[in-house]
């Protein structure tokens, strides 16, 4: 992929990977548009971006994103790379009794009806380009799920089905589908888990990016930077041993949290 003369849209771009998606394109001179629910966050953004263009929009809204697709269509005709990127993912402990039907599936929403979504809105448009792609971010845990965070594994999984899926339904076009396959690093999305996480498992943000955009300019349809690479190969050979790993603590985290409630 040429990313110099891409015109490239990321969803939630504020913080983590997408921050880090916007700062390495525009390095490359790629014309960066981001998008984020909050505009506090998108101004700061710019502030520290000043060549990013900012959306407000929110990929679990389904009017958002219609109205995203009329206004960077409008404004940048060239749109040619779509990265979904915006995500969240919670610690959840399935036996509380708080928990809401509504909110239990607030990350499928965000997570992957939002990336199916966005493709669906976009996909018209970016057929029309004479070199186009899509970069879906999934994760390690869509290999093996981590029970801590069970609603996210799942959604990252769906989306690692999706995106394989949409691959093949789009191998006759000049739409290229990609997937990161990101391991754990050092985002905001990790705070929650500080307490099993150590900064040892945890990737620098920036080297997972990099290793992406390489992939891309490579044409490397998967991208597993880091641990993502090991998760790969241990899913397929100790599959048992390697959920075993990533269930560690999940008994003692949950047991305290119901002692405090």
């Amino acid at each position: 992929m040429d990313l110099r003369n891409s015109t490239i849209l990321i969803t939630g771009g504020t913080s983590g990977f997408g921050f880090e998606f916007a700062t390495q394109l525009l390095a490359l001179g790629s014309t960066v548009l981001i998008t984020g629910r909050n505009q506090a966050k998108l101004d700061d953004t710019k502030r520290r971006l000043p060549s990013v263009h900012t959306f407000q929009s929110d990929v679990s809204d389904p009017a958002a994103i219609r109205q995203l697709y009329q206004q960077v269509t409008t404004q940048f005709p060239a749109l040619n790379i779509l990265i979904n990127n915006a995500g969240e993912m919670r610690k959840l402990d399935l036996q509380d009794p708080a928990l809401e039907l509504h909110d239990i599936t607030r990350e499928v929403e965000i997570n992957l009806s939002g990336p199916i979504r966005m493709v669906q809105q976009f996909l018209p448009h970016l057929k029309t380009k004479k070199t186009a792609a899509i970069l879906n971010v999934t994760s390690g845990l869509a290999m093996t799920p981590f029970p801590l965070a069970p609603i996210y594994s799942g959604t990252k999984a769906g989306l690692r089905a999706y995106t394989k899926a949409l691959r093949v339904q789009l191998q006759h076009t000049l739409v290229k589908v990609f997937e990161l396959v990101a391991p754990a690093a050092k985002t905001p999305l990790a705070d929650p888990f500080a307490s099993v996480l150590n900064d040892s498992m945890l990737m620098d943000p920036n080297q997972v990016v990099a290793q992406a955009i390489r992939g891309l300019q490579q044409d490397r349809v998967e991208i597993y930077p880091g641990l993502s690479r090991l998760m790969r190969y241990m899913s397929r050979l100790a599959p048992g041993i390697l959920l075993k790993q990533m269930s560690k603590g999940v008994t003692e985290a949950f047991a305290q949290s119901r002692v405090q409630a």
